[in-house]
């Protein structure tokens, strides 16, 4: 058997490859889109075992996979990491991953459709978290999110090997083994795919501003910033004072090239609000502003309440009668209080079972 060769593209449309993967009967070598071997596993058919070696140093075992009649156990050498069980189960048409052995925690069922394997996240009230569907050809495994009719997450094409050769559960465990991706290479995915945006030129990327770019001589200021326009731009029109050069646009060009809106700080137009507010409060001197503050009559006056004297206040509650009074409790004795419940009191009598005698309740016991 030669090996094969199983290409990982994101999405569906086939553009962006994320992974390789050489399967052979030794084993499978995951490999990044820059031909960097990321994993390693190697398979032992006499003692039914899959191993995940460090690719740095091939003797290094990370993972080891034991295979059963039952399903797998995971044995992980990481500190930190659980392990984790699969279990066959509904007459080995659904798979039942644990976290932390037998009887931990039930993570994820796999159950086995016509078309394909339903991936359901424990705890999310059966939706279904992802779906590996089967290509009737036996050329591809797409991977959709949320259900049979969700997003492309994954697409595997598989050369020289046949997609049926996974649909049986102790197969498609081992597809699951060396498919799955770590939370960390999904994060190095995100990060690349961010530093391609940032890296690209504004006028190429789609998140970058599109729109007509002010300099500092189209809003008169003495400092601003420039861009070039695109020839299918109309011109702006001149907005700079009487006078100005186009050398002065040249020299503006060395700016860094951020946009603001223009007129917003121009000292040219007068700001906005009533008539009263025609005048920028920067001409106005520090004097005339606190002007007015100087001449308001500042004096605390003292309150009403400071005009009633403290007898008076505290008058009320001086004239009050504070005096507890006896309860008509009180005038009842207490040989009249318990008469009552004394003449209640009933006689205790035997009970039922001293009828009975020691004898017949030891034979009772030894015939139980």
């Amino acid at each position: 058997m030669t090996e094969s060769v199983i290409t990982e593209f994101t999405g569906s449309q086939r553009e962006s490859i994320s992974r390789v993967y050489h399967y052979s009967p030794s084993g499978v070598r995951v490999l990044d889109k820059h031909d960097v071997t990321r994993r390693l596993y190697r398979f032992d058919p006499s003692s039914n075992t899959i191993t995940e070696n460090d690719p740095a140093q091939p003797g290094k075992i990370l993972r080891r996979f034991v295979f059963d009649n039952y399903g797998m156990l995971e044995e992980t050498f990481s500190f930190g990491s659980a392990p984790r069980t699969f279990r066959y189960e509904a007459g080995g048409r659904q798979i039942v991953m644990r976290e932390g052995g037998d009887y931990g925690a039930v993570g994820k069922t796999f159950s086995f459709e016509g078309s394909g394997v339903a991936e359901t996240a424990f705890g999310r009230d059966g939706s279904i978290e992802r779906v590996y569907v089967f290509d009737p050809r036996n050329e591809t495994i797409t991977i959709r999110r949320g259900g049979w009719y969700g997003d492309v997450d994954r697409q595997l094409v598989f050369e020289r090997l046949d997609v049926s050769v996974f649909c049986e559960p102790e197969a498609f465990l081992q597809f699951l083994i060396f498919s799955e991706k770590s939370d960390r290479e999904t994060e190095a995915e995100i990060d690349e795919q961010v530093q391609k945006i940032r890296a690209s030129a504004p006028g190429q990327s789609r998140y970058a501003y599109s729109g007509p770019r002010h300099t500092s001589d189209d809003t008169g200021r003495s400092g601003g910033v420039s861009a070039e326009r695109s020839p299918m731009q109309p011109p702006l029109p001149s907005r700079g004072p009487p006078g100005r050069s186009p050398s002065g646009r040249a020299a503006a060009r060395d700016d860094p090239g951020i946009d603001f809106i223009p007129d917003a700080d121009s000292s040219r137009d007068l700001p906005r609000g009533p008539p009263g507010a025609r005048v920028q409060s920067t001409a106005i001197p520090i004097e005339e502003r606190f002007r007015s503050m100087r001449d308001e009559d500042q004096t605390l006056t003292t309150g009403r309440s400071a005009s009633i004297p403290l007898d008076e206040r505290f008058r009320s509650s001086r004239e009050e009668d504070r005096t507890l009074t006896k309860g008509r409790s009180a005038s009842i004795p207490l040989e009249e209080r318990f008469q009552n419940e004394e003449k209640d009191r009933d006689e205790l009598t035997p009970g039922r079972s001293t009828q009975i005698s020691y004898e017949e309740r030891r034979k009772g016991s030894r015939l139980k």
